[in-house]
């Protein structure tokens, strides 16, 4: 599972404008409901629902939300700055500026599993990191999370 089979053009955001964690997972919704054609409610109470577990803040300033949905056909991405670092709850404390979303169908099992370990590879890369934080629009963050050799983790 890579990456880029995650994610296209229209599933990349250089700067999302929210000042909290729900506002957050809010736009975050309104933008994977673009790209999956799922209603924005059911996809924000369905990352709610998992935040409330537990925070998917993993530190380091990068936050993964993730849920599934009996509706979807195939894993769907979404990646986002946020134009300012919110307080999202991190196990380090740490403010978010780096969102990865990933939505799966309810019997996604392993296919979920993968792609978030795979995510979760990627954002332990500080170069990966250190470049994505760099990027300054769309176009920059698409060449970056869409190039397979940029993206591999060791």
């Amino acid at each position: 599972m890579e990456i880029c089979n995650l994610l296209s053009t229209e599933s990349i955001v250089s700067i999302v404008r929210a000042s909290s964690k729900k506002q957050a997972l809010q736009e975050l919704a309104a933008h994977a409901s673009k790209i999956s054609g799922q209603n924005d409610r059911a996809i924000f109470d369905i990352l709610l629902e998992r935040e409330r577990l537990g925070t998917t803040g993993i530190g380091r300033g990068i936050a993964i939300p993730h849920g599934k949905l009996p509706e979807l056909n195939r894993l769907y991405g979404v990646f986002a700055k946020f134009e300012q670092p919110i307080d999202f709850d991190s196990v380090d404390d740490q403010a978010v500026d780096m969102v990865f979303l990933l939505l799966a169908p309810e019997n996604a099992g392993a296919d979920h599993l993968k792609a978030l370990a795979r995510i979760s590879r990627m954002f332990r890369d500080p170069d990966i990191c250190k470049k994505l934080r760099a990027a300054k629009d769309d176009n920059a963050l698409c060449k970056l999370l869409l190039n397979e050799t940029k993206v591999k983790a060791a």
